[in-house]
């Protein structure tokens, strides 16, 4: 079952954006520290841990 589990370039390329993103999003919100800014760094801090781990575990099919 986990052997047919890959990422595509086109996937990959994907979660290098949205990890991206996600990493300024954190920053920004933790610089910021306005009202709610605690939910919205635990957020996009999980979405881009999430997606780092993903693209270090996750073999890429070429």
């Amino acid at each position: 079952m986990l052997s047919n589990l890959y990422l595509t370039p086109v996937i990959g390329t994907i979660l290098v954006v949205i990890v991206a993103l996600s990493g300024h999003r954190f920053r920004k919100a933790w610089k910021e520290q306005e009202e709610g800014w605690k939910a919205r760094a635990w957020i996009f801090g999980i979405l881009a841990i999430s997606g780092l781990c993903t693209l270090a575990f996750v073999p890429l099919k070429a």
